[in-house]
């Protein structure tokens, strides 16, 4: 597992660290690091897939869009150069610095100072051993890309592009018991990866059935609905709103995770309801939980009481194993918040999803102010 994080003269940090734990929630105002964070580690995460590369993209590799080399140095920086340090608990394994030198001329591309160390073995792994799951994730769509790559290192892809595919081939393979839905053995007692999407999709999104093809002799696959016990014709993803195509990624992800593995995804609460984006922090809290390394960028309180409830009423991960980073408008970094068995928070800053409280204190002004 990765422990920690440091950035130095990165886009708006000029030196921070980050406490990493199975799982790290990341949240706070727009524009203040978040991204960064999750954008310092895919950097990283290149070097892993291009061993000896002397470039890391800044725009295409896992969706990043960070334009031109000079527009990420910090304005302080002394020199042109940028740092990445990641630290991991395994033993014997030595941090990682990994250094960036930004270029004189205008570049797309940041170039592997010679002395940087190789990434973590934890960035390293293949398929669904290092999932990343961006914002802006595919929509409603009647076909969905199929990968050449071997079905036993294939993943959900960066946008879900592949979540049909993935599911098309390993439909029937079996869950982990930590991951299973609650009700499995109330219900049918089913493990295989179709059926357990379907009752995680069911209690997230709404009760529903997936068929998920990939057709003979097409390079696409497709992905329909079907009401839970209704002999009706197959529901086209356009006909079922963009929760489904959002959510349905990280839960496939989220299944097929094994110990030592990472997931990061940026807004899971996409387009859900607040009820599904609680379960899906609860499911979080449970992948997290049963092993793997989760990282999750979210503006939802409803996510983060989801990940609360995980560890006072589910208890499928302890509270020293979450952690919520709140990034507020200080430029220095973070604000670390603990949890109690109980899913208290040990700290509330200035900001921290008190929305609710200001807006529900003027309307009562308000109604005073009307009598």
């Amino acid at each position: 597992m990765i422990t920690s994080l440091g950035i130095r003269h990165f886009k708006r940090f000029a030196e921070a660290s980050f406490a990493l734990r199975p799982l790290t929630v990341l949240t706070g105002l727009n524009g203040t690091g978040k991204s960064t964070v999750i954008q310092a580690l895919l950097l990283a995460r290149q070097l892993a897939d291009a061993p000896g590369s002397r470039v890391v993209r800044l725009n295409g590799p896992y969706g990043l869009a960070l334009g031109e080399a000079h527009e990420l140095l910090h304005p302080d920086a002394p020199d042109s150069v940028i740092e990445v340090r990641t630290e991991s608990d395994q033993t014997n394994v030595p941090a990682s610095d990994l250094i960036f030198a930004v270029p004189d001329e205008q570049a797309l591309y940041l170039a592997v100072v010679p002395s940087s160390d190789a990434p973590l073995p934890e960035l390293t792994g293949q398929g669904c051993a290092f999932t990343y799951l961006c914002a802006e994730r595919l929509g409603p769509r009647d076909q969905l890309d199929v990968s050449a790559e071997h079905p036993e290192l294939l993943g959900v892809g960066v946008r879900g592009e592949y979540t049909a595919q993935v599911l098309a081939l390993h439909e029937s393979r079996s869950v982990r018991a930590e991951l299973r839905h609650p009700d499995t053995d109330v219900t049918h007692g089913v493990t295989v990866l179709r059926t357990q999407t379907e009752m995680w999709a069911s209690e997230i999104i709404r009760p529903i059935e997936i068929m998920a093809q990939w057709p003979p002799g097409i390079t696409a696959s497709t992905i329909r609905f079907r009401e839970p016990g209704l002999l009706s014709e197959a529901i086209r993803p356009t006909n079922m709103g963009f929760g489904f195509s959002y959510a349905l990624p990280v839960i496939v992800a989220g299944l097929l995770t094994v110990p030592g593995d990472i997931l990061i995804v940026e807004n899971p609460e996409a387009h859900l309801h607040p009820g599904g984006q609680s379960q899906l922090g609860r499911f979080l809290a449970r992948v997290a939980g049963a092993g793997a390394q989760v990282i999750v960028e979210t503006h939802s309180d409803h996510v983060i009481n989801g990940v609360r409830l995980g560890v006072a009423e589910d208890r499928t991960i302890g509270p020293e194993s979450a952690l919520i980073h709140y990034f507020g408008a200080e430029a220095a970094g973070s604000v670390p918040i603990e949890l109690t068995e109980r899913g208290e928070l040990s700290d509330w800053p200035e900001g921290f999803f008190d929305q609710i409280e200001r807006d529900l204190g003027r309307l009562a002004r308000a109604r005073r102010r009307g009598r």
